[in-house]
């Protein structure tokens, strides 16, 4: 099973959309919380290449996007393979 990694906020509507969608799937993930760690959302932002929204999804530490492109992927039929990989 793929390592996922999920960057959050508190508070966050889209974060929640991703982490059901994951949870509903059956995957398990690494949320981490940036809202009061600024380290962490600096990482957040190098990894990403710049980008400060959240959530920031990763899987086997390859960046997907936010929750918008992980619900694409889904309904392409794409996201089962890059889990399974």
């Amino acid at each position: 099973m793929s390592r996922v990694e999920i960057y959050t906020t508190a508070l966050c509507g889209y974060c929640a959309r991703a982490k059901r969608l994951l949870s509903a799937k059956g995957i398990g993930f690494e949320e981490i919380d940036v809202t009061f760690d600024p380290e962490r959302r600096s990482e957040m932002t190098n990894r990403t290449g710049g980008r400060r929204t959240v959530p920031q999804i990763f899987i086997d530490g390859t960046p997907i996007g936010g929750s918008d492109e992980l619900h694409a992927l889904e309904r392409n039929g794409e996201l089962d393979g890059l889990l399974a990989a």
